[in-house]
């Protein structure tokens, strides 16, 4: 009997084993490649027969977060942080999402941005679900795209390529994968036409990491925005809704950028995410309503039935609105259950929507407050995170929520739940926990394909790249395609011919220094810094693509050969010219004024957006250099502003009023000054370098004096930084508090280290 009974309980322990492992590499139905789901709305297609839940974690990962982790086969991405004080870093780690065992990590330091405390990886990583490549936007602005064996593919500092902003909140967000793209938006001050600041969406090609689109559906915002795209197919192509820092939900073609309609519901930024409901979307905000003094609500927007694709962008009217009610969301994103919409409002409240109408049907308190995160629904029943930590699993009703299960956790929510494979998992400010649901089968189904349309007749050409960045002496080669209206491409072409291109719109007139030859564009060693379009015709169809030049080192400027014939529209009487166009956002924060016969960078005062002015003037790959300018801060004895230099992602800044001199990367992760005697309008010279050693440890070396004394052999202030950054674009610093008081730069050069 004993022999029988171990016989049977050895075989079904093999079969369990045997079914676990046929369970576990058989994962087409159970992935999660996106925070929001397959189907961009908060829902999991799995279904369990018997469930039941365990309140304790069957294990944890101690890894502090804000965000949702993503799966694919059976690897786990996270995005985290760990550490205190300046040896904070975000990572991303990669999981065995059956037992939390570490495959693999990347980390990455803060630099050059204004995130406050410990306001970060407050996003997720996304996960292609062809090549199940993971796609991560951290919290200062660097993309990066790795293999799942970790592998680095490509990266781009979106703050020194393109001029993404940053902002004390840290929110993020995530990117989505769509077909050959990977799209994420931010806010960005680049150059020319893309100079004003604009929450802007990129799309790149996924594989190559290239710029393919940049997309910019708004106008000029007050806040930044992380809401994640969702995607459908509409009007026989591939377009996405979110909602942006400038107070808008937008709907944008996927597949070549262009913005097709915008619907304004706030003065602050959109940060839900949308759910799309039959033909229309709906979304929550909670900032001040443009008709009312009130802030926030959730709309439910008419989506238009046809689109002229040949037209600009559709202003929706206000009667586009389906209908609205009060429930005030700032961050969090609502899920769309059948017709049924449930939503954590700030106040920490769980509401039941209806979809058709937008009366509230129910709401049950769980919380005092609520940020960021979002529900989750599954198998019916809702997973909903509360910002203090408490959890609960809910089955909701007809006219209330029943409370199945309710956990308080260490740390705080800011992300939103994970379920895959029969297992939920939560990450916390403290750790992630994993909980293996117990049930007796489980069911799914794959994610949705994705279906594009039909294409058309060729419309346009399209350059991949389509914004390109060169040195003197390097090239860059294309791809081009023809493109329909509808933004699928029809074919490649082989060939076309482009030639320099200046926009009748322009405001500073200038074309690159380079050469484009047999699909090559080309910079001399003789190159000059410089910016401007292309235009390029290929039988009946036009194609654009932009493109900058800047210096190798050794390189500097003096400002003596530009113009000073504009007119001031801020300063009466007064004549200025732009700065160098390929400066990014420098035509916003910048003017060439002429000063007692010389002409100087004058930080500008009319816009409080950039009353913090950082602008990059090289390369973001450059490093080991000197960079040297001469500084003044105006003012009186009462009121001065700060004034410094970028080098290799560390600012070194002179503070009027505080009378420091400051080296910094963040101002709550590394700072640190020594005293000096800044007086206004008066003349300094200020020289910084960056020493990194064999295990990458930096020395951040600055040294200032007035400008008509000897250069002092002393630095005035050595700072050593554990893990330093290692390369960055040099750059120039201004800081007019409310701006009251300009500042002002001359003379800048910089040069290779020895």
């Amino acid at each position: 009997m004993f022999k029988s009974l171990q016989y049977i309980l050895s075989i079904a322990s093999v079969s369990l084993i045997f079914s676990d492992l046929g369970f576990s590499d058989s994962h087409n139905k159970f992935q999660w490649f996106s925070w929001r789901g397959p189907d961009g709305n908060g829902v999991s297609y799995e279904k369990y027969k018997n469930w039941k839940f365990e309140k304790n974690p069957s294990w944890s990962y101690e890894l502090k977060g804000r965000g949702t982790p993503v799966i694919a086969d059976g690897k786990m991405f996270v995005f985290g942080y760990r550490g205190e004080g300046v040896e904070v870093e975000e990572v991303i780690v990669c999981l065995n999402a059956k037992t939390g065992k570490a495959e693999w990590e990347h980390s990455f330091r803060d630099y050059i941005s204004d995130t406050i405390y410990d306001r970060y990886s407050i996003g997720s990583a996304a996960i292609d679900p062809q090549t199940k490549n993971v796609y991560l936007q951290t919290t200062n602005g660097l993309f990066l795209a790795f293999t799942s064996d970790g592998k680095k593919l490509w990266e781009h500092s979106m703050m020194e390529r393109f001029g993404r902003l940053t902002f004390p909140n840290g929110r993020t967000g995530a990117p989505i994968v769509e077909g050959d793209l990977v799209i994420m938006h931010c806010i960005t001050s680049y150059w020319g036409k893309q100079g004003p600041a604009r929450d802007r969406f990129y799309g790149f090609d996924k594989i190559s990491g290239r710029i393919v689109w940049v997309s910019e559906p708004g106008i000029a915002p007050k806040d930044s925005s992380f809401s994640t795209p969702i995607v459908e197919s509409r009007y026989g192509t591939r377009v996405f809704y979110a909602g942006t820092g400038d107070g808008n939900l937008v709907c944008v073609n996927a597949l070549n950028g262009k913005p097709l309609w915008r619907f304004h519901m706030s003065y602050g930024g959109v940060n839900s995410s949308p759910i799309i409901y039959n033909d229309s979307v709906i979304c929550p905000h909670g900032k001040e309503n443009i008709d009312t003094t009130e802030e926030g609500r959730m709309v439910s927007v008419k989506i238009p039935k046809s689109i002229d694709f040949k037209s600009d962008q559709v202003v929706l009217e206000p009667s586009s609105e389906i209908w609205r009610n009060e429930t005030v969301s700032f961050t969090s994103s609502p899920i769309l259950v059948k017709d049924k919409v449930y939503q954590v409002s700030k106040v920490g409240e769980l509401v039941c929507v209806d979809a058709n109408s937008g009366e509230i049907l129910w709401h049950k308190k769980l919380g005092n407050d609520n940020l960021h995160s979002s529900p989750l629904y599954c198998d019916g029943k809702l997973f909903v995170p509360i910002f203090g930590g408490k959890f609960y699993i809910i089955e909701p009703e007809d006219n209330g929520a029943k409370v199945l299960h309710e956990l308080q956790l260490e740390g705080n929510l800011i992300g939103s739940p994970t379920i895959c494979e029969g297992r939920l998992y939560l990450h916390t400010t403290k750790a992630l926990h994993c909980w293996n649901f117990s049930h007796d089968g489980i069911e799914s189904t794959e994610w949705p394909k994705q279906e594009s349309g039909k294409v058309g007749k060729p419309s346009e050409i399209r350059a991949v790249p389509t914004d390109i960045l060169l040195q003197p002496g390097s090239q860059e080669s294309f791809v081009f395609h023809a493109l329909d209206e509808k933004g699928h491409v029809v074919s490649k072409i082989d060939k076309v011919g482009f030639s320099k291109f200046i926009p009748p719109t322009a405001k500073v007139k200038t074309e690159m220094d380079a050469t484009f030859k047999d699909n090559l564009i080309l910079a001399s060693n003789e190159a000059k810094t410089s910016a401007g379009a292309w235009r390029g015709v290929s039988d009946d169809l036009v194609g654009l693509f932009r493109g900058r030049v800047l210096d190798k080192i050794p390189f500097s400027e003096d400002l003596e050969s530009y113009k000073t014939v504009i007119d001031s529209k801020i300063d009466p009487g007064e004549k200025f010219a732009y700065p160098p166009l390929p400066w990014i956002g420098a035509r916003f924060k910048w003017e060439v004024r002429n000063l007692d016969g010389n002409n100087v960078l004058r930080k500008t005062l009319d816009r409080v957006l950039f009353q913090r002015a950082m602008t990059f003037i090289g390369h973001p790959e450059l490093s080991n250099y000197t960079i040297q300018a001469d500084v003044m801060t105006d003012g009186n004895r009462r009121i001065k502003s700060d004034v410094g230099l970028v080098n290799q992602r560390y600012l070194i800044v002179l503070k009027g009023n505080a009378n420091l001199l400051e080296v910094s990367s963040n101002q709550e992760r590394l700072k640190a000054s020594v005293t000096f005697k800044v007086k206004y309008k008066t003349w300094y010279s200020l020289k910084t370098r960056v020493d990194v050693d064999d295990g990458g440890n930096a020395l951040v070396k600055a040294k200032v004096w007035p400008k008509n004394d000897d250069e002092p052999v002393k630095w005035t202030i050595e700072v050593p930084h554990k893990k330093g950054h290692i390369k960055g674009a040099p750059g120039l610093f201004g800081f007019s508090p409310q701006s009251q008081k300009p500042v002002f730069v001359d003379n800048i050069s910089i040069t290779p280290s020895k």
